[in-house]
């Protein structure tokens, strides 16, 4: 007897978001919510979007403590010149 099993995650889920500035990644994510929330998906193709979701977060996530790191590290360096 054979039966169908889900499908592997997506690979590709997360294909090109390194590539991607914070601007792009925000406005992707923004754009899959709203194609989630509308509902009016397949399964397979609702967790497609999920994943790229996932990937798209993780990305602005990345990009916003990347700028948290270079904010911390401007005052401390202000600070140590301020010391002097």
């Amino acid at each position: 007897m054979t039966t169908d099993a889900a499908p592997a995650p997506q690979d590709d889920a997360a294909a090109g978001v390194d590539a991607l500035s914070y601007e792009q990644a925000r406005e992707e994510l923004v754009t899959t919510v709203r194609t989630l929330e509308a509902g009016n998906l397949t399964l397979e193709d609702s967790l497609r979007l999920w994943e790229r979701g996932e990937a798209l977060a993780d990305r602005c996530q990345a990009w916003l403590d990347g700028a948290k790191d270079r904010l911390e590290k401007a005052r401390a360096a202000r600070d140590e010149q301020s010391d002097d």
